[in-house]
């Protein structure tokens, strides 16, 4: 199983998405972030049935970096309890998965 982790995560709008992504990024939390824009959630909150349109974060980025990833989206998201999901990348292209451990600063056996 690869140490690649695939993490996904709802923000309220598009503001708030790209300054999760370029902080990921950026202190290389992760390699790569895509922002999916005019996704419709439907959740139970506090009782109520909600809907609500968001933008959906998709980071790549590996193990030992998925505690701080975490941790700086609950810094910098607005919500109480914002989505953060974490899965194993169980495969994928060989150089890719490498790329994102060098820009996470987790180069093959290193």
């Amino acid at each position: 199983m690869s140490d690649v982790r695939i993490v996904f995560c709802t923000c309220p709008d598009a503001g708030t998405a790209e300054r999760i992504a370029q902080a990921l990024v950026g202190e290389r939390l992760a390699a790569c972030v895509n922002l999916l824009p005019g996704v419709e959630s439907v959740y139970r909150w506090q009782g109520a049935l909600e809907r609500s349109r968001e933008v959906q974060l998709i980071a790549k980025t590996v193990e030992p970096r998925l505690e701080a990833l975490i941790a700086r989206v609950r810094a910098l998201h607005p919500y109480e309890l914002p989505e953060i999901l974490a899965i194993a990348a169980s495969g994928g292209l060989p150089d890719y998965l490498d790329w994102v451990r060098a820009e996470t600063g987790h180069p093959p056996g290193g």
